[in-house]
């Protein structure tokens, strides 16, 4: 294991880097609260009572892995913006999210694929996070490990038995890894700001990680008797602000209460 680089103390001193860290922190805070977002909309619809309490759990762990993050970001901007205004107040143009956790919950072998492809990628993120030079993204790392194993290893056995089930199961979820799989480049995609902490040794280089991404989630999808879609251009945007047309809808549910009563506590 590779020594912890230190950050510089005057590294945030400088508004550029300031800016650079906050964008960076929503790019990978946005991931989970969408997609936390997306699998709160199934609490009491999963197929059986198991999946649907297990469902449910993983959602509530990305909205409190969220909220670290948020608070963070919060915290760099010094200007009273709270958690809250960054989850529930930007406009649809201002959220980081990559298009694949957005996607609707067309059935339970979509919320298994779309879940397995992001579980495989964040597990492999946190992990090298904990190299990070900030202390802070340190912690939130080593806080939010064991939780992403348990993801991954919820949909990756849910995986299993939709491809090795019924035919009907099996066509099921190839359509979904079919329809799926042009989102997960997107994972590995470099913007400005990642360039930026990656330089700082603050964010870890996950295009680095991105053949090994690819080679765990292609063996388990072999192994489970399914074909790895051939795609020649992947789907991308949603890390620059531009997103599916799904992303408006989620957004007019999650951000009612905070625009119908603005200031509104608890």
């Amino acid at each position: 294991m590779k020594p912890i680089r230190e950050l510089n103390p005057q590294f945030l001193t400088k508004e550029e880097n300031k800016e650079n860290l906050i964008s960076y922190l929503l790019e990978t805070a946005d991931n989970y609260l969408i997609l936390g977002q997306r699998l709160g909309e199934l609490c009491g619809h999963g197929p059986n009572l198991e999946p649907d309490i297990a469902i449910t759990n993983i959602a509530l762990d990305l909205l409190g892995q969220v909220r670290s993050f948020y608070q963070y970001a919060s915290q760099l901007k010094d200007d009273k913006t709270t958690e809250d205004d960054l989850a529930f107040l930007r406009k649809e143009r201002e959220y980081k999210n990559v298009l694949l956790v957005e996607q609707p919950n067309t059935d339970f072998a979509y919320i298994i694929v779309r879940q397995y492809f992001f579980d495989v990628y964040n597990k492999l993120f946190l992990n090298a996070l904990q190299q990070s030079a900030d202390e802070t993204l340190r912690a939130l790392a080593f806080k939010g490990i064991k939780e992403a194993a348990y993801h991954e290893r919820f949909s990756g056995d849910w995986l299993k038995r939709l491809g090795d089930g019924t035919e009907e199961s099996h066509n099921r979820v190839q359509q979904a890894v079919n329809d799926l799989w042009i989102y997960t480049d997107e994972l590995f995609h470099k913007t400005d700001s990642s360039r930026a902490m990656i330089e700082a040794g603050i964010a870890p280089d996950m295009l680095q990680l991105r053949e090994h991404y690819y080679e765990k989630v292609e063996n388990l999808l072999t192994t489970t008797t399914l074909n790895i879609p051939e795609v020649e251009y992947f789907q991308k945007g949603g890390k620059q602000g531009i997103h599916s047309e799904h992303m408006g809808r989620i957004l007019a549910e999650m951000q009612y209460m905070q625009l119908a009563y603005p200031g509104m506590r608890w």
